[in-house]
């Protein structure tokens, strides 16, 4: 478990800048500032701006990290059927209820990335599971884009929708309670990438920055480079050094302030089928060397997605980059890295959930000592070493 000295540094969050209706700025009244300056460089000062780089800095806290908890109700589905659950309404509920409400959570976890249902429902017990997360110490996110659909023109790539209405549904999400937020688009190696596919993932993603800054939530800026492919290693970081080069090419052009967002990269490793396979050191090592190349020091945290690693595997990568100094916080916002062996052992059965939870606070807790660099990888089960890779996965 964490110890109280890690508790004590995570800043606090203060329940009633959260609560609907009681927020510090009503989204209504949020202005923008633009200045012209003499290079001709245009530079945008949201109301929010002290907001987003203070909850930011909360998200990025040392020894935590996101629960990614963000799946569609079809990919909910997915995870209950492969325990022999129906995917309703009232077992979403019971599994969502199970992750927010580990004892103990918030001393590894500092955001939790919500679906829309997950944003506005309770929890079994009638409790808001907002207020849940905030208990917690815990900032709730949540996923604002569409989903995928193929790209006209590409190489049957595809590209993510969701700018429509961006705006308006920033700003209810905001008094609902939400202070950051999620857009994953991907980009595949087997396909490419074509320059439009990168270029239509990069301005999607500055766009919504944008959006989502100018209403109060600290964008998770999520451009996915799937591990699908033969690809050895240094295909991937080619790849990721042109996509990264292009989205801060229009996060800038379209002003977004880089000590207000969050970003969520794929760790630099060979494609799943490649047979080449990578030690944790070569990860990191090429990992590195890409954020130093790619990401300004003012990104307050890389908050690193497991894209189908094993939960173990996502660990050791972790951890082999916190072994020396970072200019930014280094850590995870994983999905099925964290709950794979937590939903398994839950099985939809209400007297393993206490031993559900006890794996994912096991699998958090590993993550969060990987984010100090002090993870050891003893006494992990053979179901966390299983991969996960799923080719051609959908969300």
């Amino acid at each position: 478990m964490a110890s109280a000295s890690l508790l004590k540094t995570s800043p606090v969050i203060n329940k009633t800048d959260f609560i609907k209706g009681q927020a510090l700025r009503q989204p209504s009244v949020s202005v923008s500032v633009v200045c012209s300056h003499p290079s001709g460089l245009t530079v945008r000062a949201s109301s929010y701006a002290d907001e987003l780089v203070k909850t930011a800095k909360t998200v990025a806290s040392p020894g935590r990290g996101i629960l990614a908890m963000d799946e569609s109700n079809a990919t909910c589905g997915k995870r209950l059927d492969s325990i022999g659950l129906e995917n309703t309404e009232a077992n979403r509920q019971a599994y969502r209820t199970l992750l927010v409400s580990a004892p103990g959570l918030g001393n590894y976890i500092s955001g939790a990335i919500l679906f829309e249902e997950t944003l506005y429902q309770s929890t079994v017990d009638g409790k808001k599971i907002v207020d849940v997360l905030l208990e917690q110490n815990i900032v709730p996110g949540i996923k604002v884009d569409k989903g995928l659909v193929p790209l006209a023109g590409s190489n049957n790539e595809s590209w993510c929708q969701g700018l429509d209405g961006l705006a308006s549904r920033s700003a209810a999400y905001y008094q609902q309670g939400a202070r950051f937020a999620k857009w994953r688009t991907v980009v595949s190696i087997p396909n490419g990438p074509s320059a439009l596919a990168v270029k239509e993932a990069a301005w999607g993603l500055a766009r919504y920055a944008a959006i989502s800054q100018d209403n109060g939530l600290v964008p998770i800026v999520e451009p996915e480079i799937l591990l699908d492919g033969e690809h050895n290693i240094d295909r991937t970081f080619e790849v990721a050094q042109q996509v990264w080069a292009e989205v801060f090419f229009y996060l800038a052009e379209n002003n977004v302030m880089f000590e207000g967002i969050l970003l969520k990269p794929s760790m630099v490793t060979p494609g799943a089928e490649c047979k080449e396979r990578a030690t944790p050191e070569q990860v990191a090592d090429y990992t590195l060397k890409l954020l130093q190349r790619r990401i300004p020091p003012a990104v307050p945290g890389i908050m690193f997605l497991s894209g189908g690693q094993s939960e173990v595997e996502a660990t050791l990568n972790l951890n082999a980059m916190n072994q020396s100094p970072n200019p930014w916080h280094v850590s995870f916002s994983y999905a099925r890295a964290l709950q794979n062996t937590c939903l398994k052992t839950w099985g939809g059965r209400p007297e393993n959930v206490q031993a559900a939870q006890e794996a994912l606070l096991t699998r958090a807790s590993a993550n969060s000592l990987a984010q100090l660099g002090k993870y050891t990888g003893e006494g992990e089960s053979e179901e966390a070493k299983k991969g996960m890779f799923v080719k051609g996965y959908v969300y």
